[in-house]
């Protein structure tokens, strides 16, 4: 079993509902949904597009799938996040956007990030203690001859490439699009979530998905909120 500790709107949120129809699956209900029919784009096409999408979950990635580190359980992992979460104030983003990411389609936050990343950050390091160490087999499934310097060094040392400096908040909406389709995609996905860009987007809550077994679906198992009317020290 793999554990990740992703950023996910509230179940059955507006967010939530509209992500579920546009990737063809609720990961809190496990349960299929339809999806859309849009100009230009039929709910085939869709459905080919958002696989990857639809196997993980709607979410943005804070701690990347992992495996328990020996020794430990379910219940230290969870009460890892309650201690976490209870020490950190949810905060506000100014908005979600519909945009391109390394040739993928994805809600990308608007205005100041250097919250959302710091946040983000905090995630990383907090529960590396929980992870084990990757396999070579899981090191080489991230085709590390393609990474950066600074990701692989992310990679080796954190589990993941795209931590701290190499983070770039986003929740994923298809796989990636050939560039003389891109437009058309983006397009359909900004109609679809037109109803919830643009607006202030609330951080309030970590959300542990887990895959039951290797290839299966990820599943929601838990949302742990994130503190009210608390601070963050300054040094």
């Amino acid at each position: 079993m793999r554990y990740a500790i992703y950023f996910a709107p509230e179940p059955a949120s507006p967010l939530s509902e509209l992500a579920a129809s546009w990737i063809g699956r609720d990961a809190a209900t496990g349960k299929a949904v339809q999806q859309p029919d849009f100009d230009g784009l039929g709910a085939d096409e869709l459905a080919g597009i958002t696989g990857p999408a639809r196997r993980y979950g709607f979410h943005a990635t804070l701690k990347a799938p992992f495996r328990l580190a020996e020794g430990l359980s379910d219940h230290d992992l969870f009460q890892a996040m309650e201690t976490f979460c209870s020490g950190r104030p949810r905060f506000a983003i100014e908005g979600v956007t519909v945009g391109a990411i390394e040739g993928f389609v994805a809600l990308l936050p608007q205005g100041d990030v250097s919250e959302l990343n710091s946040f983000a950050g905090d995630v990383v390091s907090a529960f590396d203690g929980c992870r084990a160490e990757l396999t070579e087999s899981e090191i080489e499934r991230r085709n590390p001859e393609h990474l950066s310097l600074a990701e692989l060094r992310n990679l080796m040392r954190w589990g993941y490439p795209y931590v701290f400096d190499c983070f770039r908040f986003h929740m994923t909406l298809t796989s990636r699009v050939p560039d003389k389709d891109r437009e058309r995609i983006l397009g359909a996905a900004r109609e679809h979530f037109a109803p919830v860009t643009g607006q202030k987007f609330p951080i309030n809550a970590l959300t542990l998905f887990v895959e039951p077994e290797p290839g299966a679906p990820f599943e929601i198992h838990s949302r742990t909120p994130l503190a009210h009317g608390l601070h963050r020290k300054t040094a």
